[in-house]
């Protein structure tokens, strides 16, 4: 009875991987003024991420301070590619909610650059109060456009998102703020 039990045991774990393969695309950290670590939900699907932001928000007017007027949050993303095959950011789009009051200005930018590089694309968007409403702004480069790794090498690719307030001749004691809510996007890959 022990041997049967035995070769069962033995069978199965024959039949069980090793080893899990590592996942395809990894959130290594969420981090910045904006998005203090551990203050923002992640969730990834193969090529594909969402972040909830929950404190990612800048503002001037109604006794903020001036480093309330500039928030950022760095995003830095690992990729495991298979052999032969380049990737790169094919997309992402952060959206929010802003409230400008008539004086007021806000901006939200998207810099995205691979580690170790130094061009880096830019995104800027701007709100001129009185505004108040939800906003997008959006990346979306062409495919010759997108920042594709060097074939045969590792690298991460970092976004850097900021918001900005400033108040203007709006009234110093009324609130005039910009909020990040949710980012996501989207890793393409091509053979080499």
């Amino acid at each position: 009875m022990l041997t049967t039990a035995a070769a069962a045991l033995v069978a199965l774990s024959a039949l069980a991987p090793a080893e899990q393969p590592a996942p395809f695309l990894e959130v290594v950290t969420v981090n910045g003024s904006g998005c203090p670590a551990g203050d923002a939900d992640v969730q990834t699907d193969d090529r594909t991420f969402t972040i909830g932001y929950h404190t990612f928000l800048a503002r001037a007017g109604n006794g903020s301070s001036p480093l309330d007027q500039r928030k950022n949050c760095q995003v830095n993303l690992r990729v495991n590619a298979p052999q032969g095959y380049t990737y790169g950011l094919a997309r992402t789009t952060y959206e929010g909610y802003a409230h400008l009051q008539d004086g007021a200005t806000g901006l939200s930018r998207i810099s995205t650059y691979l580690q170790g590089t130094s061009p880096t694309a830019t995104v800027t968007q701007t709100f001129t109060g009185p505004f108040s409403g939800d906003w997008q702004t959006r990346y979306r480069p062409d495919a010759a456009e997108i920042q594709w790794v060097p074939c045969g090498e590792k690298r991460n690719i970092n976004i850097n998102a900021e918001v900005r307030v400033t108040l203007g001749s709006a009234d110093p004691d009324r609130l005039s703020f910009v909020i990040v809510e949710s980012s996501r996007g989207v890793v393409w890959t091509r053979r080499c």
